[in-house]
């Protein structure tokens, strides 16, 4: 598996006045994506309550390259492009990409892992994440940090 990837499909709200996809739109799937892939490797928000941690971002962003319509077929593409060999820091690419292969946005998510109870980073990393983000692909530039 080259990345985890699915159809998208939007919803007449998810469009601007400009009748195009609205930027948050972007941000709710890939945001959504992640807790599925995460939830798929048995990071369940059940997990994440009982051993008290989960996911924390640092930074968010999004380059836009082609307009999405209602009716445009749109693929999510996500893959690990960053990560320190423990798995402690971390950034997460996701691609959207039409019918044709193009680029239409990349949102890349810088974070790590925080403790639910001390509000304080993890360290070390509790073992299921380890192996949740380590079974992620990586991106093709894939930086060890």
């Amino acid at each position: 598996m080259s990345s985890f990837s699915k159809q998208l499909s939007f919803r007449w709200a998810d469009l601007d006045p400009n009748f195009h996809l609205r930027h948050s739109v972007y941000y709710d799937c890939a945001a959504q994506h992640r807790v599925e892939i995460l939830d798929s490797l048995g990071l369940t928000m059940k997990a994440f309550q009982t051993q008290h941690f989960g996911p924390v971002l640092f930074r968010e962003e999004c380059i836009f390259r082609k307009e999405v319509k209602l009716n445009d077929s749109i693929f999510i593409h996500t893959k690990v492009a960053k990560m320190r060999a423990d798995a402690s820091r971390w950034s997460i690419t996701h691609e959207f990409r039409n019918e044709e292969d193009q680029l239409c946005a990349a949102l890349t998510v810088d974070g790590a892992w925080m403790d639910t109870k001390l509000r304080k980073l993890v360290n070390p990393v509790p073992e299921i994440a380890f192996q949740a983000l380590a079974s992620i692909p990586k991106s093709e530039d894939f930086i060890e940090s």
